[in-house]
């Protein structure tokens, strides 16, 4: 069996694993006898549970028709506006089910952080190679259009700036009661946009020009990973 072949079966057997026992209630040893191999067969492929997991998630978000299409579209002003909506609007839409599969991830997420760090280190690195380009490719062209100042000298941190904002806003609104009373107002979300978009530099009337522009429903992602 090819190299190939023998990890798309064990990813296949992994998706099962998790699907029915969540991350903490998988192991290694529970995926390995799932796709008939070897736990040392498995290390090969994959050294922890947390680098197959993370992998997982960043097939389902590669998969998702809807990045794929937000991802294709060309660099400027209009798509980096769409981008930062989309980033918001599914962190947000996470809140509608926060008993389902991608609040837990996002619980995962801040766990991660409180231990070795493995399983964000992970995931942040496959977004950051899924969608960090096109997101400095149209951050770049809104700049040279006049719409954007250049904010520092690293664009791909102002990427990750705009994500931490709105998972860490997200976050604040994932217990029952919100941690913070901005939890309940009900134009946080387009106020978080604008937030984001002014601290990565874009002009107060670049904002005004595409902040309310209807997004197709088929451009905007599925709540899967990031997202993560």
């Amino acid at each position: 069996m090819t190299h190939d072949l023998r990890r798309e079966l064990i990813l296949s057997a992994a998706k099962r694993c998790f699907a029915q026992h969540g991350f903490a209630g998988t192991t290694t040893k529970s995926v390995a006898a799932a796709a008939s191999i070897s736990e040392g067969l498995l290390f090969k492929h994959f050294p922890t549970k947390s680098a197959l997991y993370a992998e997982i998630l960043a097939e389902e978000c590669e998969a998702d028709p809807g990045l794929h299409k937000l991802l294709g579209l060309p660099p400027s002003t209009e798509t980096l506006v769409i981008l930062i909506r989309g980033m918001v609007g599914h962190f947000q839409e996470v809140l509608a089910a926060p008993e389902q599969e991608e609040a837990q991830r996002m619980r995962l997420m801040i766990i991660s952080h409180l231990n070795d760090g493995e399983f964000a280190r992970l995931l942040f690195e496959k977004v950051g190679r899924l969608i960090g380009a096109a997101f400095t490719g149209a951050l770049e062209q809104a700049i040279a259009q006049g719409d954007a100042s250049r904010v520092g000298n690293t664009p791909l941190n102002l990427f990750w700036f705009a994500h931490h904002t709105a998972m860490m806003a997200s976050l604040a609104r994932l217990p029952p009661v919100p941690t913070l009373p901005y939890g309940n107002d009900p134009g946080l979300e387009r106020q978080l946009c604008e937030f984001i978009l002014r601290g990565i530099g874009l002009t107060e009337a670049a904002i005004a020009r595409y902040i309310d522009l209807e997004i197709s429903p088929d451009l905007l992602p599925a709540v899967t990973t990031e997202s993560a």
